[in-house]
């Protein structure tokens, strides 16, 4: 089994991105990922849950990786991993995703670019099969950034996206996790894994390409048992994924309602842009002090225009993942430590 490296920041000071780059100030392709947020402690695990999770991480890292090496954008690297982690079980987004009150997936998504500030996001997905690939569609093909529900799955239809029936999505560990919620688990048994993704499942992406071109990407199934179509912070362009050029890249995953009163991926940004702070101060400020403060939970994963990254979280653990240029691709799960590059 691989070992579970202990991965947070890098401390290097954030510096303003110039439209030409140097070769001495050549930026390293890096991509960073998300699996979730929360209650993720030693010992949750099992050691054969740890390789599952550990194996599917650095699947989606080496993915979305080899689109940089090869030249590729970061959109497609952002996309490319969060495709993969939507297909898997093991986490809220996709295949997988947490039910709703009424037993069905609703899911969520969001997709921005440094370079122009295009956007794509989709929420209330019912029957698409990679919700990151609609909020694409989105930003690519529609005049709109933000559809939801049976319109956005309308436009998905109508440009051949792949979809699935709802039954597609649910795996029994949902299920009984819905009727743990709901108090109908006669047996009462709570289980660890269902507590652990209640709201900080989310699963997410963020990179830098050989231009020096940021993108983010968010995907969800939101919060078990949610009722009346909430939405959370996942498809909201500035609260759950924000990328420019001209700061950095985020996406966030948490307790959505509180990300959202913060505009917590826009206000880490702009304290980098406009007040001069680090990646890591910025991030560090924003979740570790107005988040908490506010009584939330979460975190994010972030990359500047410098390649500078950072991991940033008020959870016991996070599900991360990070893989540069000249280093190989490293994962983990729980309590973090400084990582200078």
């Amino acid at each position: 089994m691989l070992p579970c490296s202990l991965l947070s920041c890098n401390d290097g000071k954030t510096e303003r991105k110039n439209s030409e780059n140097t070769m001495s100030e050549k930026i390293p392709i890096t991509i960073l990922i998300h699996g979730g947020a929360g209650e993720i402690k030693p010992g949750f695990l099992t050691e054969e849950q740890e390789l599952d999770y550990e194996i599917k991480l650095k699947e989606a890292l080496d993915a979305g990786y080899l689109i940089l090496e090869k030249g590729g954008e970061a959109t497609e690297a952002v996309i490319s991993a969060i495709k993969i982690l939507e297909d898997s079980p093991l986490f809220n987004a996709g295949k997988g995703a947490v039910l709703s009150h009424d037993g069905q997936v609703s899911m969520d998504a969001s997709i921005m670019q440094g370079k122009d500030l295009n956007a794509g996001a989709v929420s209330g997905i019912k029957h698409i099969k990679n919700p990151i690939l609609l909020a694409q569609l989105v930003m690519d093909k529609s005049d709109h950034v933000f559809l939801s529900g049976e319109g956005a799955e309308e436009f998905a239809l109508e440009n051949q996206l792949e979809q699935e029936t709802n039954d597609y999505f649910i795996t029994p560990k949902r299920w009984l996790q819905l009727k743990n919620v709901l108090g109908e688990d006669s047996t009462h048994i709570k289980s660890i894994e269902s507590k652990m993704d209640d709201k900080h499942g989310t699963v997410g992406c963020v990179a830098i390409d050989e231009n020096g071109n940021l993108a983010a990407g968010t995907s969800t199934g939101g919060m078990v048992n949610k009722k009346y179509g909430r939405i959370g912070d996942s498809p909201i362009i500035g609260a759950g994924t924000f990328a420019d050029n001209s700061s950095c890249a985020i996406s966030a995953t948490g307790h959505g309602e509180y990300f959202i009163r913060l505009s917590i991926a826009r206000n880490i940004a702009d304290l980098i842009k406009y007040k001069g702070l680090s990646l890591s101060e910025a991030s560090k400020e924003v979740i570790q002090n107005q988040l908490a403060d506010l009584g939330g939970t979460g975190g994010i994963i972030a990359i500047d225009s410098k390649g500078n990254y950072c991991f940033e979280f008020n959870t016991p653990g996070m599900y991360r993942g990070v893989k540069t240029e000249g280093k190989e691709g490293r994962v983990s799960f729980y309590e973090k430590t400084n990582e200078v590059r």
